[in-house]
């Protein structure tokens, strides 16, 4: 038995129209579905990337805040694959998003940068030049 690949993540936003235009129409993501849950007083937005992984972003009302910031146990960061980093990183802050100094893993050479999201959860941008293919 084998795990294929990641099928979705859930994101709990505390401002569910401002997180929904920021991975909209900042991230680029494709909305497959919006549903809005009475009995919960809860949206819930189907996101796909290109590659199928989907982003499933809810409304709670009462949801607790993040603990803390990307050291809190649990779901450290939530890392996208990129082709072109310059690009990216030049229209995120074109389009008013702060992103840290791009870094380089000292592990892989690939370079990498963070941002947040509207309710400050870590994301990141991995520029992988050249495939890391990983033997199980």
């Amino acid at each position: 038995m084998r795990l294929k690949r990641v099928h979705h993540v859930a994101i709990i936003a505390s401002d569910y129209e401002k997180s929904k235009k920021f991975y909209v129409e900042i991230l680029g993501l494709t909305v497959v579905r919006e549903t809005y849950r009475a009995e919960r007083d809860s949206f819930k937005l189907d996101l796909v990337l290109a590659d199928g992984t989907q982003i499933e972003l809810f409304s709670f009302p009462d949801a607790p805040a993040r603990p803390t910031r990307p050291e809190a146990c649990g779901l450290r960061h939530l890392a996208f694959d990129i082709d072109d980093m310059d690009c990216y990183v030049e229209e995120l802050k074109r389009r008013g998003i702060e992103v840290e100094n791009v870094r380089v893993d000292t592990l892989t050479g690939q370079r990498y940068t963070f941002f947040f999201d509207p309710d400050g959860l870590p994301l990141e941008l991995y520029e992988k030049k050249d495939d890391i293919n990983i033997k199980l």
